[in-house]
């Protein structure tokens, strides 16, 4: 690394807020980075004023947010490593492949278009947005029940529990619905420029046991990156599910991705 820190940008996906990164946050300032966690726009500071003011984020779709965060890059002092999780992992490929970023984490990304796998554990996992067409415009919450199944089915009952009174929050059901149709889409929001081949150094991060994006998805969202010269890899962690970023093992990961960027020179 040079003698400026590199910044690090953490993206948050669904159902989490974006202080959930905060371990990650440290970690990284630990290890010479300078890293931030920014909110999706409209989102409030602290998980309770975010559940309290759902509407600020009803409608958000996947462009909002990439652009969000691409104002957010514009401003900093060099091209960052962009670390996201789920629809986070989506919105971090689109950003790279745009160049606005030096390298990219995607951990359990939400599919971008073109990948065809449609697990049946995926479906019920997004049955809390999908099952209503007119959720599409609104921002949706889950139960515990909901999360225990989506994140935390890897985890006990118990830490699923703990870790869905301490994080989740409501949020727009649109990016769900704009991911599920993108196949069917000329100019889906979800798609990503998979054939950049000066871009920065890709990691796909996988838990072998996520219902929210199976491995199956991420395997596929590889593949779709054929088309390129550029560095995209993948990594898979045994008996973790979607809950990978914030449950008690979260730092097995981190590490993993810190490891990465060393080798890369990041």
């Amino acid at each position: 690394m040079s003698t400026q820190q590199r910044p690090v940008v953490f993206i948050h996906g669904l159902w989490l807020h974006a202080t959930s990164w905060d371990p990650w946050v440290e970690l990284f300032r630990q290890a010479g980075y300078a890293p931030s966690a920014p909110g999706w726009p409209g989102e409030a500071d602290t998980v309770q004023a975010a559940r309290e003011r759902a509407d600020d984020v009803a409608g958000l779709g996947i462009d909002d947010v990439t652009d969000h965060y691409a104002a957010i890059i514009d401003g900093l002092p060099d091209a960052p490593v962009l670390v996201g999780h789920s629809f986070g992992g989506l919105i971090a490929e689109k950003l790279l492949g745009q160049g606005k970023a030096a390298a990219a984490v995607a951990i359990d990304p939400a599919q971008i278009k073109g990948v065809l796998p449609l697990p049946l554990a995926q479906l019920r996992a997004g049955l809390p947005a999908l099952g209503n067409p007119a959720n599409r415009n609104r921002a949706v919450s889950l139960t515990a029940k909901e999360f225990r199944f989506g994140f935390g089915n890897a985890v006990s009952e118990e830490e699923s529990d703990a870790l869905f009174e301490r994080w989740t929050i409501p949020s727009p059901a649109k990016p769900l619905f704009q991911a599920a149709a993108a196949n069917f889409s000329l100019h889906s929001e979800a798609a990503v420029d998979t054939d950049n081949s000066t871009r920065g150094p890709l990691l796909l991060v996988s838990g072998l046991e996520d219902h929210t994006v199976p491995d199956v998805v991420t395997r596929s969202t590889l593949k779709q990156y054929r088309g390129s010269t550029a560095v995209t890899e993948l990594h898979q962690f045994e008996g973790r599910g979607h809950s990978l970023t914030i449950d008690a093992g979260w730092t097995e990961v981190a590490k993993a991705v810190l490891g990465w960027l060393d080798e890369h020179g990041l």
